[in-house]
């Protein structure tokens, strides 16, 4: 097999692929063992009739076909890794010339149009800075969990008063349309200000005193008539705030491990520091992406990014919505280039992805979605995810270790480290040490216990 590349424009090639006759050979006596399992012809057994027999009742063209389409997807791998490529998306392939076309030449030829994966130059890791914002947990971070958890303590009393923001009431709403009734929902519980019901209800309620009730117009939420403008009156049954406990020891004690409230202030002052150290990690993430579209500059495949776009927009039924086309766009643009920039990032790194690695990943998603994690494990491998999955650890490991190596500083010009979130470069020191097969082995071990 020899193949051919030929450049297109700056995302897209076209392959050229000729086969000799033996090298479609194994495919053919496929194709003949294949359709002669499938017929049956009078004095012979299936499986068993011999090739010209086939052709004269099927049609060599037929045989041809039926090989071709096999050997394919084999013959374009190859093709492809020949030619060192990175393929996004499927292929246009295009047969030009098959066996018998000519006489005496059983060789094969096809074409195959696809988009690449764009060249690109990265800086070193260790020559790029990041910016962000320090990690300073104020008394006010502390008093906001603090209130966080009073609240889950907290017990709702009835008040005889008109209704006040973050009040919990007890409604009932009606919902004409064109004087029709076409919703009614009794005794239903909200918190006023949390918005997540009707548009304007918040507006509606605040103000209004138990068995006062209102009318205002807003777009319906669900059912037939979702996005529909209608009438809606809402009626106040009860009114409620939460009572919070006093903040004391006792306190501390029925809502922590803690004796004391000093002792749940450290604590809670330590969550805020992880918290944002957590989030100073992300912002770190996204800002090291940021240089690297800052230092790079490339065309990204269209037609990924065309088709990207369309399934987004058809699964919302929102083909004929320009303005949110061209939200979907950049949306689409920015993530297939950060996308094409990590994984540029670990190759330059050389990043592999090590089997824990990859279960580990698998089991935190399963868990994500609240499934068996054999179960989901299947579906991912019989779905054909993983190697996408591979990918995605990989980029992640990757823009770790591009971090570790970067300069890191907060607005105020002081070094970050960032080593208690994403590892440092001791930690990957001792990573290498590790015995690879002993891992695989223990890998091994820990999902024969989960079955």
């Amino acid at each position: 097999m020899t193949s051919a590349i030929e450049k297109i424009d700056a995302t897209t090639v076209k392959l050229t692929v000729n086969l000799t006759e033996e090298d479609i050979k194994p495919s053919l006596d496929h194709a003949y063992q294949h359709i002669g399992e499938q017929v049956q012809i009078p004095g012979f057994r299936k499986g068993k009739v011999p090739p010209k027999i086939l052709e004269q009742r099927v049609g060599k063209g037929a045989v041809i076909e039926h090989a071709v389409n096999d050997g394919l997807p084999g013959w374009y791998s190859a093709a492809v890794e020949e030619q060192g490529i990175r393929p996004f998306g499927q292929p246009e392939v295009e047969v030009t010339k098959v066996p018998g076309a000519e006489d005496g030449d059983d060789s094969l030829e096809f074409t195959a149009t696809v988009e690449i994966r764009p060249e690109v130059e990265l800086p070193k890791a260790e020559d790029i800075t990041v910016e962000v914002e320090p990690v300073e947990v104020s008394d006010e971070d502390v008093q906001e969990r603090l209130d966080q958890l009073r609240e889950r303590f907290g017990s709702l009393k009835t008040v005889d008063r008109p209704v006040a923001d973050n009040d919990y009431v007890t409604i009932d709403l009606a919902a004409k349309l064109n004087g029709a009734d076409v919703d009614n929902v009794q005794g239903t519980s909200y918190q006023v200000g949390a918005g997540n019901m009707l548009e304007g209800l918040d507006d509606a309620l605040i103000g209004l005193s138990a068995d006062e009730e209102t009318t205002f117009e807003a777009p319906l939420a669900a059912g037939d008539n979702a996005g529909e403008k209608a009438q809606i009156t809402v009626k106040v049954t009860a009114v409620k705030e939460r009572e919070l406990p006093e903040v004391d020891d006792d306190f501390a004690q029925l809502a922590s491990e803690f004796d004391t409230v000093d002792e749940l202030k450290a604590d809670l002052r330590e969550q805020a520091g992880r918290i944002k150290a957590n989030n100073q990690a992300v912002e770190a993430r996204e800002k090291l992406i940021d240089a690297l579209k800052d230092a790079t500059d490339f065309e990204l495949p269209k037609k990924v990014i065309e088709n990207e776009v369309h399934t987004h927009l058809e699964n919302e039924n929102r083909l004929e919505d320009d303005e949110h086309r061209a939200e979907v766009t950049e949306e689409a643009h920015n993530a297939l280039r950060a996308q094409i920039l990590l994984d540029q990032l670990a190759e330059d790194l050389e990043i592999e992805v090590e089997q824990n690695e990859l279960l580990d990943y698998l089991l935190n998603a399963s868990r994500q979605y609240n499934m068996d994690p054999n179960e989901f494990i299947q579906q991912v491998e019989k779905s054909g995810q993983i190697p996408a999955i591979v990918a995605e650890v990989a980029r992640s490991k990757a823009t770790a270790f591009a971090l570790r190596r970067a300069t890191i500083k907060d607005t105020a010009g002081n070094a970050v480290d960032l080593s208690a979130v994403i590892g440092s470069l001791e930690d990957e020191k001792k990573d290498d040490d590790i015995d690879e097969a002993a891992v695989a082995a223990a890998v091994q071990d820990a999902a024969g216990d989960d079955k």
